[in-house]
């Protein structure tokens, strides 16, 4: 007992260690940024713990159980990788090869009487998809225009261009369409997350060779980036980092710093 006591002790100095260890690296870059004319809160920073690269493919039983958690019992057919499932009377389903999916439904199927968001959270428990907070826009009410937005998410932390929309119009859920990658799993040689502060660094370095003008950075998160390698749906998902600044809206690649504009 005395052993496993010490041992646990142990690991939880070491934690609080690196936890200090990563907040001082942050704060250090958050003191450069300032100095380079970027403002950053570092409690703005939402840092990625042990996250690493992942494999990603498509899942046959998994699209068939979203396209049955919508539409009901459904008839599967093939195009090619294009995936179809269909039940006469409530609408069809379609899954690509990206990984991209559209479920068209047919009009008064589904209402939003209880609420867009509402009824988009429940589908999603259906479908049983892991998503980040939802958002609203468009006309608030019952009539007109309403979507619904969500990022699918892994273990918590967003997968930032899969994004899935589910689109009401004049009180009905039209479609939901988005990106999706339904099986996931680890790969051997995936290195952890590096820190925040190498992100925020080669942020202002790229901001300064490109002459954006970028004076706040509103929010750091840690997250994914979906990437299709494979004719049939094969990629990974990237750990990544997001930049939200008044110039735009950015991720940077963990490992390899490179940096896109969304």
């Amino acid at each position: 007992m005395v052993i496993n006591v010490l041992f646990l002790a142990v690991i939880v100095i070491d934690a609080v260690e690196d936890i200090s260890a990563g907040r001082e690296a942050i704060d250090s870059a958050c003191a450069v940024l300032r100095r380079g004319g970027i403002m950053l809160d570092p409690d703005d920073v939402r840092t990625g713990g042990a996250m690493r690269a992942m494999r990603t493919t498509r899942g046959d039983e998994a699209e068939a159980n979203i396209a049955r958690a919508v539409l009901g019992p459904t008839e599967m057919s093939y195009q090619g990788v294009i995936y179809l499932y269909e039940n006469a009377a409530r609408g069809r389903a379609e899954f690509r090869s990206a990984c991209d999916f559209e479920i068209a439904l047919y009009e008064g199927v589904i209402t939003n009487a209880d609420g867009s968001l509402k009824i988009a959270r429940r589908l999603l428990r259906r479908m049983k998809i892991e998503t980040s907070e939802l958002t609203l826009s468009g006309n608030q009410g019952n009539q007109g225009l309403e979507v619904v937005t969500a990022y699918s998410a892994y273990k918590g932390a967003s997968i930032f261009n899969c994004a899935i929309e589910f689109v009401f119009r004049d009180g009905s859920l039209e479609t939901i369409v988005g990106r999706y990658a339904t099986d996931i799993e680890s790969l051997e040689d995936g290195a952890e997350m590096n820190s925040a502060g190498t992100a925020l660094l080669g942020f202002l370095a790229w901001v300064r060779r490109e002459n954006i003008e970028c004076a706040r950075i509103s929010s750091v998160e840690a997250g994914y980036q979906h990437r299709v390698v494979g004719s049939f749906g094969e990629g990974v998902i990237a750990p990544v980092w997001l930049i939200e600044a008044d110039s735009g809206r950015y991720l940077i690649d963990d490992e390899t710093g490179e940096i896109w504009a969304q």
